[in-house]
């Protein structure tokens, strides 16, 4: 009957999500969203929301939820930092190419703080696993 809605709904924000129980078994036989927890996914701290008891199935679907999510936000991780190396590529074929005296002199030293501090960031972690083999 429920036109194959899984049974919660995560509406994400920042740190986590709001957790719904997805119910379409009522007397209007309209789609109600029951706020039932809050979880944040950084610390896994999950909130029942007012005096409600979660149920074991509740706690499943959040916890499945919470681990999948995690996943997410490591993969994007990577795939941001692929990108920002895209970026990089083409900040440097701009700069070569294209870019006026005045944008190079509104970007400069920005860019070359910002990579000064990548590269030490970046060297210091390469030593620091170096050291740890």
């Amino acid at each position: 009957m429920n036109g194959g809605l899984p049974p919660y709904y995560f509406r994400v924000k920042e740190n986590g999500a709001l957790v719904f129980r997805v119910d379409t078994e009522n007397r209007q036989r309209r789609l109600d969203l029951d706020h039932i927890a809050t979880v944040n996914v950084n610390n896994g701290q999950v909130k029942a929301q007012g005096e409600r008891e979660l149920t074991n199935a509740d706690r499943a679907a959040i916890d499945d939820w919470t681990v999948a999510r995690r996943e997410e936000l490591a993969r994007r991780d990577v795939d941001d930092i692929r990108r920002a190396v895209d970026h990089l590529n083409l900040t440097a074929h701009w700069a070569q190419s294209r870019a006026t005296e005045e944008q190079l002199d509104a970007v400069t030293d920005r860019l070359l703080l910002a990579m000064h501090d990548l590269r030490t960031v970046l060297m210091r972690k390469r030593a620091d696993r170096l050291q740890e083999r």
